[in-house]
């Protein structure tokens, strides 16, 4: 992938002075030398910090541990490193140690809708299925600091068993969701095993992948785990990229190579304080993602996980970006803005009002330049009353795909779509004998 550029060598040297683009680009490489302590991200990057920094940068390590992939770390301007937005979510913050009262280990209450080890049963069709705590970089913003590097819980398949089994047995799951931690942690085999499992699953519709390898280690996107993902369609992929910086050549390539695989991808941004929280940034952003076939999907308000404060913005900031984006630019560049409930609510559409007012034939509305305008509703409307009486509604309540009309006769030989080259009458002698 790419070339080397100066930062990337200057890492990839200091940590073995033997090291080629083909160690840089392999993922395998990437962990194993990935950064977990302030000397040696001091070491790698030339970036110090004096004894007393150094010494509470410890505190915050002890309880949320560092991992940063060197090439995630190659992207931080050393020349701005405070104000960098890769730094700000890679690196510990000594303010991760102010927990709030009003700060939660466990936010959304997925443990408590757990029915099962791995899984979080909120919704009534979809389940999160956690496969993995570990990640190739732990965000300082994750929402899920609980399980951070928590090595211990790397799940065996007779764990995965388990997840795979209770949604075997609950019909009404039709999507499920991988997650973790990163899913393609994994090795490749153990990935193979899993999506066979669930879509050999009748009621499994659809599966999806949450993944922020194509951000924080784009070489994990292998042409062999592309195979292995390609048997398993219908499968969709979504992303976490938070800022254009992130979108790098390489970045480019491993999200071409999901999208050419033919998985549709999504992103899901969190609103961070001092890295994203400015309408020119979140647009360049999202244009940048659907120039590499990258749909926003969310932009998260930032969870109320212990140790967030310092990344939280009003929900204020959130609208004002969102107001920026509606109008400005293209609809399917637009993510829906949501709150994720504490206490396990689930996810909460928050948008500015576009409403005015309405009376019981018309509704004041306003466009995004200010512009008031108005609705006329329908002078007769008769609501259809559902009685739950199926079988004598006038709807058409046959759901499948509509059967397509076939060509016959002399359409058939015209049609392009169609190879037959003569019609033959039935009971034609001469092919009768042909069949005999």
């Amino acid at each position: 992938m790419g070339i080397f550029n100066g930062a990337q060598q200057a890492i990839a040297t200091k940590i073995n002075k033997t090291s080629t683009l083909s160690n840089w680009s392999d993922w395998k490489w990437q962990l194993k030398n990935s950064i977990s302590t302030v000397e040696q991200f001091e070491m790698l990057t030339g970036i110090s910090f004096s004894t007393e920094e150094k010494e509470q940068l410890k505190k915050t390590t002890d309880k949320f541990p560092l991992s940063i992939t060197p090439y995630y770390a190659s992207l931080i301007s050393k020349k701005n490193y405070e104000h960098d937005p890769v730094f700000k979510q890679s690196f510990a913050n000594i303010h991760e140690l102010n927990v709030l009262d009003t700060d939660l280990a466990d936010p959304l209450s997925e443990d408590s809708d757990s029915p099962e080890e791995g899984i979080t049963h909120r919704y009534p069709d979809r389940v999160l299925f956690h496969v993995s705590n570990v990640c190739a970089m732990y965000c300082r913003h994750c929402t899920r600091k609980r399980k951070v590097g928590d090595i211990d819980f790397v799940p065996s398949r007779e764990q995965l068993q388990k997840g795979i089994d209770y949604i075997k047995r609950t019909p009404q799951v039709r999507d499920v969701l991988l997650s973790g931690g990163d899913p393609f942690m994994l090795p490749d085999s153990k990935i193979d095993w899993l999506l066979s499992e669930l879509t050999a699953i009748p009621h499994v519709e659809v599966v999806r992948i949450g993944t922020r390898m194509p951000v924080v280690l784009p070489y994990r996107i292998t042409d062999d785990l592309i195979k292995i993902l390609k048997k398993y369609q219908p499968l969709w992929i979504n992303t976490h990229f938070n800022h254009p910086r992130e979108i790098t050549s390489s970045a480019k390539e491993a999200l071409a190579k999901l999208a050419d695989g033919g998985f549709p991808l999504g992103n899901q941004s969190v609103l961070l304080a001092n890295v994203n929280d400015c309408p020119r940034i979140m647009k360049n952003l999202v244009h940048k993602l659907v120039q590499n076939r990258v749909r926003p999907y969310y932009l998260y308000q930032c969870d109320l996980s212990e140790g967030l404060s310092h990344f939280r913005t009003p929900i204020g900031k959130g609208i004002e970006i969102m107001e920026s984006l509606i109008g400005h630019t293209s609809g399917f560049a637009r993510p829906t803005y949501v709150i994720d409930a504490p206490g396990g609510g689930g996810k909460i559409p928050v948008m500015p009002n576009y409403i005015i007012s309405w009376s019981t034939h018309k509704v004041v509305l306003r466009n995004y330049e200010g512009v008031i305008t108005t609705y006329k509703e329908p002078d007769h409307y008769e609501n259809i009353f559902c009685d739950r009486d199926c079988e004598n509604c006038n709807l058409d309540l046959k759901l499948e795909g509509s059967e397509e009309i076939e060509a016959l006769g002399i359409e058939r030989l015209l049609a392009d779509s169609n190879d037959s080259i003569s019609l033959i009458p039935e009971n034609n002698e001469r092919y009768n004998r042909r069949e005999e």
